[in-house]
Parts: C-alpha cells; sequence; structure tokens
C-alpha cells in the first residue's frame, strides 16, 4: 500500500484516522472513499491507491471509530458474522457527520485543490448518495448501494453529477428495488444509474466471491468519467499515446518507450500472445524484440481515434515490407520481402498521465495470406482486401459469400 494514516477532527468531539493516499504528483482534486461494512480493509486501500494513481488526493475515513477503531475485515465467511453486526450498530446519520468532517478536512489540505468527490461501496455506496445529498462534495459515485432506497424522499436534494452501479443478480439489491431507485432519479439528467448483467454484489472488489472482471472494468471506466468531467485531473490521452508511439516507431528508443509507462505495464498483442506482463519483461521486450525487429519503412497511420475517460482507440492502418524477422508479430517465419498492408486496432489503457497496457488486435490470417504462407482457396480469409476496404468503403462488399454474387442486388 502506498498511503499512511492521518488523524480527522470530529465536530462533535474527539478524532478519527482516515487512509490517506497521494498522486505522484502531490497535489490534485480530493476524493474520500468511503467503506463498506468490513471496515477500511486492504480492498478499501487498495481502491484508494489506485485512484491516487489517477491524480487524486484520496481520503478513506474510519467510520466505525466510535464502534471499534481500526476494522479491518476480510471479505470471507468468517469476518461476515462480525461484518454485519457492525453494519447494525453503525449510526448513518453520525456517518454522514464524520464524512462531512473528512470533505473539511480533505479541502483543507494544502495537497487538495478544492474539489471532491465520494465514491462508496456497499454500505459506502448508500453513503456516496448521501455525501451527494448532504456533504459539499462536486460528485459522487455509489458501487451497488444497499440501502439508498431508504433516502429517496431526499432525491430532490442531490446537489452534484452522481453515477449508481447495481449487478442484476444482487441479493441484496434486488430488480424491484432498483427499479424504485431509478424511476426516483429519472428527472435527474445528471445521475446516472448503469446495471450489469450476471453482475452480483461486491462485483468491484477482485478475490472476492462476487467479483466481475467485465463489469468492475466497464464501471470503472464510468466512474473515472464521472470524475474526470466534474473534479478533474485532465489528461491528454492521445498526446501521451502519440508521443509513446513516437518513441516506438521513429525514435526506436525502448528506454523513452518504457518511461511513458507505469511502474507495472503490460502488453498482449493478441494474435501471437507476445509483449510482457511488468516491467522488467516489457522493457526486454521492446528493448530484444519489439523495436529492434520493426522493419525501416513501417508506417502506422490511424485512421480513427477514440478518446475515453481511461482509454484510446485507435484503427491504424499498418504497413511495411517484410525484409527483417519479427518474431513479435510472425514468429517464425523468415523475411519473405513482401509488402504488407493490415487493419489493427490499439486499445490503450492510462493510469493518471501513464500507459498501464495494451491490447493490439490484427487478423492473423491476413497477414499469413499476404505473406504467401498460408493457401486462402477455399477458406473465409482476406488478404490485402481488408486494407483497400479500410481506406475505401465503396470497394465491393460480401465478396466471401459465394451466394451473393449469384443473385445480384437489385438497384
Amino acid at each position: 500500500m502506498l498511503g499512511r494514516q492521518i488523524p480527522i477532527a470530529a465536530s462533535g468531539g474527539g478524532q478519527f484516522g482516515a487512509y490517506l493516499a497521494l498522486p505522484a504528483s502531490g497535489s490534485g482534486p480530493g476524493l474520500v472513499v468511503l467503506q463498506g461494512v468490513f471496515g477500511v480493509n486492504q480492498e478499501v486501500r487498495r481502491v484508494c491507491d489506485l485512484y491516487a494513481e489517477e491524480g487524486y488526493v484520496v481520503l478513506a475515513p474510519d467510520l466505525f471509530w466510535r464502534i471499534e477503531p481500526g476494522i479491518n475485515l476480510s471479505h470471507s465467511a468468517i469476518d461476515a458474522p462480525k461484518a454485519m453486526v457492525l453494519e447494525h450498530r453503525f449510526d448513518i446519520e453520525q456517518g454522514v457527520t464524520d464524512i462531512g468532517d473528512t470533505v473539511r478536512t480533505l479541502r483543507q489540505m494544502r495537497e487538495c485543490d478544492g474539489r471532491i468527490g465520494a465514491l462508496g461501496f456497499s454500505l459506502g455506496g448508500r453513503l456516496a448518495y448521501l455525501a451527494a445529498v448532504r456533504c459539499e462534495v462536486n460528485a459522487a459515485v455509489a458501487y451497488y448501494g444497499a440501502g439508498i432506497e431508504s433516502h429517496l424522499n431526499q432525491a430532490a436534494s442531490i446537489r452534484c453529477p452522481m453515477v449508481l452501479h447495481f449487478g442484476a443478480a444482487d441479493q441484496f439489491v434486488t430488480e424491484a428495488v432498483r427499479g424504485e431507485i431509478v424511476n426516483a432519479l429519472a428527472a435527474r439528467a445528471e445521475t446516472e444509474v448503469y446495471v450489469y448483467p450476471a453482475a452480483a454484489h461486491g462485483f468491484a472488489y477482485p478475490g472476492t466471491e462476487g467479483f466481475s472482471a467485465p463489469a468492475a472494468s466497464i464501471a470503472f471506466s464510468r466512474s473515472l468519467g464521472l470524475f474526470r468531467r466534474t473534479i478533474g485531473p485532465h489528461y491528454d490521452l492521445s498526446a501521451l499515446w502519440d508521443a509513446h508511439t513516437d518513441y516506438e516507431f521513429a525514435t526506436r528508443d525502448p528506454e523513452k518507450t518504457m518511461a511513458t509507462m507505469t511502474s507495472q505495464p503490460y502488453v498482449n498483442h493478441i494474435p501471437t500472445m507476445t509483449g510482457g506482463y511488468g516491467y522488467a519483461a516489457l522493457h526486454r521486450f521492446y528493448r530484444e524484440f519489439f523495436i529492434p525487429q520493426m522493419p525501416k519503412d513501417t508506417t502506422a497511420t490511424v485512421w480513427s481515434r477514440t478518446v475515453g475517460s481511461d482509454r484510446v482507440i485507435d484503427e491504424i492502418l499498418f504497413s511495411f515490407t517484410h525484409d527483417v524477422a519479427m518474431e513479435w508479430m510472425i514468429p517464425g517465419i523468415p523475411p519473405t520481402g513482401r509488402r504488407i498492408e493490415i487493419p489493427l486496432i490499439a486499445v490503450v489503457q492510462f493510469r493518471g498521465a501513464k500507459i498501464f497496457n495494451e491490447h493490439i488486435y490484427w487478423d492473423q490470417a491476413s497477414l499469413l495470406t499476404q505473406l504467401g504462407v498460408l493457401e486462402p482457396k477455399g477458406l473465409p480469409i482476406a488478404g490485402v482486401e481488408q486494407a483497400r476496404k479500410l481506406t475505401d468503403e465503396s470497394l465491393p462488399s460480401n465478396a466471401l459469400i459465394r451466394a451473393w454474387s449469384a443473385k445480384p442486388t437489385k438497384p
């Protein structure tokens, strides 16, 4: 864990602890992370560290301090009974007061620029909703907030944009309850509600029984999108990605390429499963295989680009003469001297101002066909025609559908 404990003065007297995680820049917008029934445990601290990587000054207050300070339970059947007792004993109203104290403390910190969001899970999701109603936050995100339905009479007092995430298979927030919440918030244009198919309660926590990687990934991007829009920080992801590819293809410098990435990045070229996981493996890959095995006449023409809150997706026309061994793209095939043109998709995820991962896709069958090592006759495969069709949409479609040309389309 990257953070440390700090004290927060309670407005009614006394003080309670909070986990503080700072971004690499040392300052930025503030984010209050609100615990579930298991306390400020390892998963809550992991979320704090993650958002600190994204550029936020993060505080996670110990909201059970009046019952028992320092609660740190696991998401296990062994600790579940104690967690349920703590939830039953917890005073929601007093908790909201403590959140208000946390927001004020964070706003007064020199590291915080004054803009603050709230983010909570389960019980914390309910509290994030109440923070949007009663506390001076600029945005709020609630994950599977069990109990929000008890406070829908306060919906008219919501002060900021908000995102709510629910799992369709959540046993604590049923379909009927979700419907009640959606109906109560329908008139609020700045409130977004998302339901994730087959996802259960706790779907955002890796290692827990209810974890769903697809739901967690999409929900994280949506949450980050709200915070980026409302409180920042704002990064030029397009320019950062352009700098990275310039170091790969123009400068051809492995050290500068790696400097654009996080401390533990990964790259996966999907068709060949080449790249690397972690700094050491990826550094070796760039240094020994990717950069030195790139043909000198390589061009990567961006045909379209989509920029999101934490991702850049490029549609690329990738062209080169196969005059060197390319183990990263065509392992085991010696240079053929052939000219290759192939569409390629790059899905690039960022953490703050650094690249976290890359998923790169292309059609290996089309590539092997153009190299002359795969005979396309009788197979549903297109060669360079894929690239031609990308650049000229008026070229014929459906050439691989035999029945299409047998019966021409009427004007």
